[in-house]
């Protein structure tokens, strides 16, 4: 059976879907279409597009956008030929992709072309990031995005917005990834990566351009149980520079709440970093942001104070983690030394899991001020948020009382 299963996974499916693609939407005589064309790739002789989709046994297929246009009011869809991850350069893959490799590359794009005067890196892991950030150089910053959550960046995808340095790949190489994206490998590198047979290896060089896809738009899909299918414009975080961002302020009662204490510069940017990154997960969501990398990541909750918690619960554990790799090389999972655990715990409890002084980002407004206080009580010292709620004096009550300053985006961010 486990023999089976591995075959499994190393299958190539057949796909039977077409090799073009058309979708029209018309109203009366007016009919505007868009056209594709499936991608494929020739592997080992073999000339196959999708891998297969989520799982094993599912037939999948890649379309890239080569004609048309839909323009709906004010709103049009992005121009054809502009390809990112529909259009990949496969400089290493030593089996054909599947439909997870391309969606967790292509969310990774989604966030990272909000940051292009650093460099920056994202590390995906079924469709969410898992550790996000911005340093002087790439090497730092992807050094920092994998010890953010080492343990789930295991088998993630790695998206970079600089061509790869030799240091940096030889920090990539000493983990396993499933792929690795960049505008460009510099002299060397691939050497390096060879050493890694299944690593995919994408090159995609419009990632350079990646800020001229800031604000662009494209139809969303979700299909339905019976075929059905609702269409909807692609999200657009409006809130992208500090003066897009309102100090907390509401009225309740006939009285006016209002944030006391203005953001510092610091504040400033891990909000809005934060904010940024927000648009690629999962909801409901509430992430930590500190000096630019992700603390914890709450991802999919039902509920906004719980999602509060689980991302407060996962800083603890992934410092816990960074902590033990670092002194023993071995995971926290891993240590049976009872002191030494003692001593971790101790070191990361009075540290708050490094949320002293980190920010706060939630995707849709706090309906009452027991999620702001699930940050606050770990030492917070901003929070973002879209604003909105018939409680919102609430959360600007709690911040006043810790000095913890607040800022509106005036827009949600849910992703599905």
């Amino acid at each position: 059976m486990a023999e089976d299963l591995k075959k499994m996974y190393r299958t190539v499916m057949d796909d039977h879907f077409p090799s073009n693609m058309e979708i029209s939407f018309v109203e009366g005589t007016n009919r505007q279409t868009l056209f594709y064309e499936k991608v494929v790739w020739v592997i080992d002789d073999v000339e196959k597009g999708l891998r297969y989709g989520e799982n094993p046994g599912q037939e999948a297929a890649l379309y890239r956008l080569i004609n048309g246009n839909l323009v709906l009011g004010e709103t049009q869809t992005i121009q054809p030929g502009r390809y990112l991850a529909s259009d990949i350069e496969l400089l290493q893959s030593g089996k054909h992709p599947g439909k997870t490799n391309l969606t967790d590359a292509d969310n990774a794009l989604n966030i990272l072309r909000y940051f292009v005067d650093k460099p920056t890196v994202v590390i995906v892991k079924h469709n969410n990031p898992c550790g996000v950030a911005r340093a002087d150089s790439l090497e730092e910053a992807y050094t920092k995005a994998n010890i953010a959550d080492r343990v789930a960046a295991f088998g993630g995808c790695i998206a970079l917005n600089r061509s790869v340095d030799k240091p940096t790949a030889e920090a990539i190489s000493r983990q396993y990834a499933e792929v690795v994206v960049a505008p460009d490998f510099e002299g060397g590198v691939m050497d390096i990566f060879a050493k890694k047979k299944n690593l995919r290896v994408i090159r995609i060089a419009n990632i350079n351009r990646l800020q001229t896809f800031v604000g662009e738009r494209f139809v969303e899909f979700k299909s339905l149980i019976d075929g059905g299918i609702i269409a909807q414009w692609s999200f657009v975080p409006q809130a992208r520079s500090k003066e897009d961002l309102k100090l907390a302020e509401c009225e309740y009662k006939g009285k006016t709440y209002r944030i006391k204490r203005e953001p510092t510069d610091q504040e400033y940017a891990d909000m809005l970093f934060g904010w940024l990154v927000e648009s690629g997960v999962t909801s409901n969501s509430v992430i930590y942001v500190k000096n630019e990398v992700t603390v914890g990541i709450g991802t999919g909750e039902q509920d906004r104070v719980g999602v509060a918690e689980i991302a407060r619960d996962k800083a603890y554990r992934k410092l816990a983690d960074r902590y033990c790799f670092e002194q023993l090389g071995i995971p926290y999972n891993e240590l049976t030394d009872e002191e030494k655990k003692r001593e971790i715990d101790d070191r990361v409890a009075q540290e708050k899991g490094g949320l002293i002084g980190a920010a706060m980002v939630s995707d849709a407004f706090f309906p009452f001020r027991d999620g702001v206080d699930v940050g606050i009580r770990e030492g917070i010292s901003a929070v973002i948020q879209p604003g909105g709620s018939l409680n919102d004096y609430q959360s600007i009550e709690a911040c006043n009382e810790a000095n913890v300053t607040m800022v509106y985006t005036g827009q949600r961010s849910f992703k599905h």
